[in-house]
């Protein structure tokens, strides 16, 4: 909570300071201005809680600052300290809302009872503040489903779109006369998260302020209304019932008022006029596919109109150009992602983004097939240098991409920068899991492992098992220590007493063929193994198997 001191007088604000216990009350800043104007300009700056002045000063004086604080700071509470015993200005600080009328020389229990009334009546006031808002939030935000349902089953639902419309019409959302409209969407990106911290992460209360801004600048003017589209993904829309409205003034309007309240700035797809309702469905394909097709380089353009059949032939000729494009960097990435090289990597990277931008067009729809070209680049070469490992390789590529996801192509704001470094990610972790696959598949140890479970039933010999692999004796017998932590022939001991276990579940199988099939020649022997392993004997291990 912050107070201020006002006065224009050094040792009367030092003063003040001192006698005030601010712990107590729980203020934890205090702020000074020598005369009343001063004090105004630190009020709209810092909304203290609290404000203890002067009445008489030389600048700007108690009763004029009184007088703007009741008009526009009615919030802060003021106490006055002052020289002058005089009634009428005891009668204006009553008038003005003041919570005491203190004379100098101040005492310290007088004004710390004061002060303790003040923050005792701003605290109060300030829960029931809360208390409304939370309280008329949910009000305002149950109430409009009704109506936000009726105005996407315009767009969605062509049989009842009729009856939606005149029921709309009789509840005085839309005008009787309204006869055609233009569908306006506007850009969300539930993946700002700078944005988003405003509303403690909440993104249904961004979208709900997103719609009364707008409706701020069209409600007084009956042009139209926004509405959360509740058929698809999380849209606000815009419905413009009057076509002759100015469309890119009243969207800069918009805009700009979302920007003072947010610092933001949205994006608008815009559809030509149609029939309404009869042509909605067709309005917001056309709004959205606006949206998809905007140049991300051009930053500064935030209305963005459904392209005419010409241009749209043109728009889909540079979408399907963007996707051949990409055959002119995959020999780059595929040399980069098998080399390793950092700065291979890095050029591949940026080659990318130099292709991706050389016709000065960039969407996000061509975004979106840039990325898909990209992660199947990726698919194939894991497919083509892994054979059978390649699912689980690419099972944790695609772990890794949650928690480093590509930008949001059609986001607030577009970076080529970032999709840069994406990219340059993206291929090195591909390079890096290729590099410890492909390492590991060269390890003579990992194909010995294979080779002992898929032959456990013979007679396995140290010797005869390195000869095989073109290894010594000592090298097998090493790797085994290093890895398992065991020689090799307990862990072919082990693997045999593994598949053991197994057939016990068996209870058609006799011990003496369990023995066999698992390699052991000799039963006693068996059970000898088997009990120093498993703590049991092959027949009390059976006994406590669960039928």
């Amino acid at each position: 909570m912050k107070a201020l001191i006002v006065d224009d007088e050094a040792r009367v604000r030092k003063a003040v300071r001192l006698l005030v216990d601010w712990e107590a009350h729980q203020i934890d800043e205090i702020l000074e201005a020598g005369n009343g104007n001063e004090a105004i300009e630190v009020i709209r700056a810092q909304k203290p809680a609290l404000v203890i002045m002067d009445m008489m000063m030389e600048s700007g004086n108690g009763i004029e600052l009184m007088t703007w604080v009741n008009e526009f700071a009615g919030n802060t509470k003021f106490i006055v300290v002052s020289g002058h015993n005089d009634f009428e200005f005891v009668r204006q600080t009553v008038r003005h809302g003041g919570i005491d009328y203190i004379l100098k020389p101040i005492e310290a229990d007088a004004i710390n009872t004061a002060v303790s009334k003040a923050v005792a009546a701003w605290r109060s006031e300030e829960e029931e503040r809360s208390r409304r808002q939370q309280q008329s939030i949910r009000l305002n935000e149950i109430k409009p489903i009704y109506g936000e349902r009726l105005l996407s089953a315009l767009i969605d639902d062509p049989v009842t779109s009729e009856t939606s419309l005149r029921r709309l019409v009789a509840e005085n959302v839309i005008p009787g006369n309204a006869g055609s409209s233009r569908l306006i969407l506007v850009q969300t990106d539930a993946g700002n998260n700078q944005l988003l911290k405003r509303f403690g992460g909440d993104s249904e209360l961004l979208y709900y302020a997103i719609v009364n801004i707008c409706n701020e600048f069209l409600q007084p003017r009956k042009k139209g209304i926004a509405f959360r589209y509740w058929g698809g993904p999380p849209e606000i829309a815009i419905l413009l019932w009057d076509v002759q409205e100015p469309v890119l003034e009243l969207i800069s309007r918009i805009n700009q008022g979302i920007f003072r309240t947010l610092q933001f700035r949205m994006h608008f797809g815009i559809s030509s006029a149609g029939s309404l309702p009869g042509q909605l469905a067709r309005q917001r394909s056309e709004a959205l596919d606006a949206l998809m097709r905007r140049n991300l380089l051009r930053h500064e353009d935030y209305c963005h109109f459904a392209s005419s059949a010409g241009e749209h032939s043109r728009a889909e000729q540079a979408a399907d150009g963007s996707r051949a494009i990409f055959a002119h960097v995959q020999e780059d990435w595929r040399m980069a992602v098998i080399s390793g090289n950092t700065e291979a990597l890095s050029a591949a990277a940026q080659h990318w983004i130099d292709e991706l931008s050389r016709g000065g067009v960039v969407t996000p729809e061509m975004l979106g097939s840039w990325k898909a070209d990209a992660l199947l680049f990726r698919s194939r070469l894991v497919r083509e240098a892994l054979g059978g490992e390649a699912d689980s390789a690419l099972a944790e590529l695609e772990l890794a991409d949650r928690h480093n996801p590509a930008p949001y192509a059609n986001g607030y704001s577009f970076s080529l920068f970032a999709w840069r470094d994406w990219s340059f990610a993206l291929m090195q972790r591909l390079s890096q899991e290729l590099s410890v696959r492909q390492i590991k598949e060269r390890n003579p140890l990992t194909e010995i492992v294979k080779y002992i479970e898929q032959n456990y039933q013979s007679d396995l010999s140290l010797q005869e098992v390195a000869g095989r692999f073109y290894v010594s004796r000592e090298y097998v017998s090493r790797k085994f220590k290093q890895e398992y932590g065991i020689n090799f022939s307990d862990y072919i001991g082990s693997v045999r007493i593994n598949k053991a276990k197994l057939l016990l579940q068996n209870p058609n199988l006799k011990l003496s063929q369990i023995s066999e099939m698992v390699g052991f020649h000799d039963v006693k022997y068996f059970s000898k193994v088997f009990k120093k392993q498993v703590g049991s004997s092959p027949k009390d291990y059976r006994t406590q198997i669960p039928l």
